[in-house]
């Protein structure tokens, strides 16, 4: 049990976290304990989940990358003409076409960090304004409403009339999430490129001299975060029938603060997809649960803050300083 505890610590303590807040929101709301409300959660979360599972690989490998929600804005405008110029599309057309462009944008702060050797956040802070500006200057801050049809249906996957004849539903966001929930598993591991993304986030200069290509480790971690941003932008769109261009600005800290409160270390080296998704899903439980209580919305960026900085000292902390007995090798029965 204690090698458990040891090896998954920040999962039982995630969910430990999210046990009693949603105990106490229970009590404190009428209606945050609620089937309703935890299926709204979950199409809610989707997208934020997509993001943190391409954010955790980018911060397993040493890195950090703040540009991604922008990212994300960037494809759904760039698909969208796309789709415009070949006819509407599909599916299939439409998350190849997001995908790429996702994938082409992570690269490019790949390249700006392995070829310039620029610090991640400096190079990702820079891409960051230079996406979000070039958007704006090229769309005005205007919207588009005029998608596809296909983009713009609801897919339910599940629905079920509760008794008071409201209706519940599990919408497609969810099933990409769990697509690339369960992808980005594989891909750290269950592979190679996974070990080595971890060794090298661990010492990267170790990494080096044992043979690992440090360039392809870095076009692999922002390529796949970039493919998820891709992806995570066109069901967004999806999500709200729409392309706004600042829809996903400032979602970047969020995802940050989850996918770090989950167990990922700045540094590099650590991370897990499961204490991933529980970071992701406590920040929006918090949320809703203040927003059901008609707490201002700014009192959240200030909680998001202190998450932040509260995952931050967590993670240079051994939780053997925390959980003393989880240190021990053995005891008395």
């Amino acid at each position: 049990m204690r090698s458990l505890i040891r090896t998954h610590a920040t999962e039982f303590s995630l969910l430990a976290v999210i046990i009693v807040i949603s105990t106490v929101l229970s009590f404190a709301t009428a209606n945050f304990f609620s089937l309703g409300n935890a299926f709204d959660l979950l199409n809610i979360s989707a997208v934020n989940i997509i993001f943190a599972v391409g954010l955790l690989v980018v911060l397993i490998a040493g890195g950090i990358d703040i540009s991604f929600a922008v990212s994300a804005s960037v494809v759904q405008y760039c698909t969208a003409i796309v789709l415009g110029w070949i006819g509407g599309g599909g599916w299939v057309s439409g998350l190849l076409i997001a995908a790429s462009f996702g994938v082409l944008l992570g690269c490019v702060n790949a390249f700006l960090i392995h070829r310039f050797r620029i610090i991640s956040i400096v190079a990702t802070i820079s891409t960051f304004n230079i996406y979000f500006g070039l958007l704006m200057f090229f769309t005005r801050g205007v919207s588009i409403y005029d998608l596809p049809d296909w983009l713009t249906d609801r897919v339910i996957l599940f629905e079920h009339e509760m008794p008071d004849g409201t209706w519940i539903e599990i919408t497609l966001p969810v099933l990409v999430m769990v697509i690339c929930v369960i992808a980005t598993w594989m891909l750290i591991t269950r592979t190679t490129i996974g070990r080595q993304l971890y060794a090298f986030g661990d010492n990267p200069e170790g990494a080096r001299r044992f043979g690992i290509n440090i360039g392809a480790m870095q076009f692999i971690a922002f390529g796949w975060l970039g493919l998820m941003a891709g992806i995570g932008g066109l069901i967004q769109a999806h999500y709200a029938q729409e392309v706004v261009p600042n829809a996903l600005y400032g979602r970047e800290l969020d995802v940050l603060a989850a996918v770090v409160l989950g167990g990922a270390r700045l540094g590099g080296g650590k991370g897990s997809v499961l204490g991933c998704v529980l970071g992701v899903l406590l920040i929006s439980i918090t949320q809703n649960g203040l927003n059901l209580m008609g707490v201002s919305p700014f009192a959240f960026k200030m909680i998001v803050g202190a998450i932040i900085l509260l995952a931050i000292t967590l993670s240079n902390t051994r939780i053997e300083r925390l959980v003393p007995f989880v240190g021990q090798k053995g005891g008395g029965r």
